[in-house]
């Protein structure tokens, strides 16, 4: 059996990658990736004290991407803004 290289290289441990240091890191996939609001309001709540929030959007860049769920603070549909209220 050979070993697979992994499609995105983790960085060296002195420099840690952004998403170790996002606050939802730690919080369910599911609620990261949700589509409603109900699923997804740890991960919203989790998002206003996170240190990575604007490198989070930038990267992700969510309204050209057509992501689905939770990024820099705002819930993602197919790339456009879901509502919270």
């Amino acid at each position: 059996m050979t070993q697979q290289t992994p499609l995105i290289p983790r960085p060296a441990p002195e420099f840690p990658d952004w998403r170790e240091r996002a606050r939802c890191a730690d919080l369910p996939v599911a609620a990261v990736f949700s589509r409603t609001v109900t699923e997804a309001r740890p991960v919203l709540r989790a998002c206003n004290a996170c240190p990575v929030i604007e490198t989070c959007l930038r990267t992700v860049d969510p309204a050209n991407t057509w992501f689905d769920g939770v990024c820099g603070g705002r819930l993602w549909s197919n790339g456009r803004e879901v509502p919270l209220s």
